[in-house]
């Protein structure tokens, strides 16, 4: 059984989505017809459902710059107060590239983590695939995207259908791995050694502190804030997104050996969520990770 799985990271999604894109040029194909399985958190939902209903990679590539600036556009001067951003824009682009569909519509294998913060517990959106515990098959798969993008500080909580809040699945499951095998085991009933994982990351941060005397750190250390453009920079948040995706990469290696490819880049500096600057650079970097990693590629679908 092979499975993809695609990080979460805001707009640093543009990375994924150049590897992507340059494999479906290489072969010639869509990704979809590649795996049995696509999962994606929070960016990654995003990219992840696109595979699902076979919009190709370079159209939603374009829909990430075109639509970057409108989606990170400051709500709020002083984000200790209120989120960061609205999620109007996000809310209007999910809308736009989903339409109507709903998670009852999907056949194929698609797995969104997000997080219900009125129960406190982490949830996973299936799409129609027979899974016993998917009770929410009537949500739209805009709304289940909406939910998995909802990183905190960043926007404010989705409330699906005034029934539950939820938040960004990259709190527990940043990098979905485990969760695809966690299923192809219990659901599909496979054995570790049936198991493949192609894992696109979004770029590694190099996210530091500096040392000082102070040793009471407080809001201003987690949540830096600048001037003059009176912004927050959630650093806490990334660092926690960061660690979760390299922790999960670290024990699906062990677990898969060579049947997990990890596809990711050192950044070489810290490129936060909501980057929309850094989108060109990006989509380079994944040019040249594509290049570099073509023959192992290969092999992997190969096999």
């Amino acid at each position: 059984m092979k499975m993809l799985c695609i990080d979460g990271g805001g707009i640093r999604g543009v990375f994924a989505l150049s590897i992507l894109k340059e494999i479906e040029d290489e072969f010639g194909c869509q990704i979809t017809d590649l795996f049995d399985v696509v999962a994606g958190t929070s960016t990654g939902s995003i990219i992840a459902s696109s595979i699902i209903l076979k919009n190709k990679m370079s159209d939603v590539l374009n829909s990430y710059k075109e639509n970057g600036e409108k989606i990170f556009v400051p709500k709020a001067k002083i984000g200790l107060f209120r989120s960061v951003y609205s999620d109007r824009f996000l809310r209007k682009y999910l809308k736009e590239t989903f339409g109507d569909i709903k998670l009852s519509d999907i056949k194929k294998p698609l797995l969104i983590p997000a997080v219900n913060i009125t129960n406190g517990r982490p949830y996973i959106h299936r799409s129609n695939y027979g899974h016993t515990k998917t009770g929410d098959l009537d949500v739209k798969l805009w709304d289940a995207v909406l939910s998995s993008c909802s990183a905190p500080v960043y926007f404010p909580p989705n409330n699906i259908e005034n029934k539950y809040l939820s938040i960004d699945g990259g709190l527990w499951a940043n990098n979905p791995s485990l969760v695809c095998i966690t299923e192809a085991t219990s659901h599909f009933k496979k054995n570790i050694s049936d198991i493949q994982i192609l894992s696109v990351g979004t770029g590694l941060q190099n996210i530091q502190f500096s040392m000082e005397k102070n040793k009471y750190w407080g809001v201003k250390k987690w949540l830096p804030f600048h001037l003059p453009s009176m912004k927050v920079t959630p650093k806490l948040i990334d660092l926690a997104l960061n660690l979760s995706s390299e922790s999960v990469s670290y024990h699906c290696q062990h677990l898969l050996n060579e049947r997990y490819l990890r596809m990711n880049k050192e950044l070489g500096t810290e490129i936060p969520f909501d980057d929309i600057s850094a989108i060109e650079p990006l989509v380079e970097l994944g040019r040249q990770v594509s290049k570099e990693m073509k023959e192992q590629f290969i092999q992997f679908i190969n096999n």
